[in-house]
């Protein structure tokens, strides 16, 4: 539907349509999914989105690098909504799951 786009336009999208998902892939090694880096994705905006429907891609490679994830919005509450883990897909029909630690403070 949409690609590279800002947070006005992905707020835009979530209230127009009945079901929206979230691909998103992880940056670097740091380990952070959400909340820096990618400020497109508000808080706003994942309130708006179902945590079903947020699909993290990753190369094996890359999680193999990275021990943790950080979910880091500075909204304690809604960083503590994603649980303690999350699947990441690696490849065609491969998943790990991955710990979730929020905020890195």
């Amino acid at each position: 539907m949409a690609a590279d786009v800002n947070e006005k336009t992905l707020l835009y999208l979530a209230g127009r349509e009945k079901e929206i998902r979230i691909i998103i892939s992880l940056i670097g090694a740091q380990g952070f999914l959400l909340g820096r880096g990618n400020q497109q994705i508000s808080a706003r905006v994942v309130r708006m989105v179902e945590p079903k429907n947020l699909i993290v891609v990753a190369t094996s490679n890359k999680l193999a690098e990275i021990p943790v994830l950080y979910v880091d919005y500075g909204v304690p509450v809604l960083d503590a909504e994603f649980g303690s883990t999350i699947q990441v897909i690696c490849g065609y029909r491969m998943a790990q799951r991955k710990k979730i630690h929020p905020s890195q403070e």
